[in-house]
């Protein structure tokens, strides 16, 4: 799975990690990406993944329905 938001593209973010003796390592931070069923202009139904923020912007204009 990408996880990657298909209305604002926010993807993976990265930086340290780091130990309470202050030494550093590399880390990552996924988004909180959902899988939601979107209509398309066609009609038809496709599968794209939201974050969580986009989910809640498009329930709250209508544009999105939650399967």
């Amino acid at each position: 799975m990408s996880r990657v938001c298909s209305v604002c593209g926010k993807g993976r973010m990265s930086g340290n990690a780091v130990s309470h003796s202050n030494r550093k390592t590399r880390r990552s931070w996924a988004p909180n990406v959902q899988k939601v069923k979107v209509t398309t202009e066609s009609g038809g139904v496709k599968d794209v993944y939201i974050c969580t923020r986009c989910l809640r912007s498009a329930n709250r204009t209508g544009k999105i329905s939650r399967a």
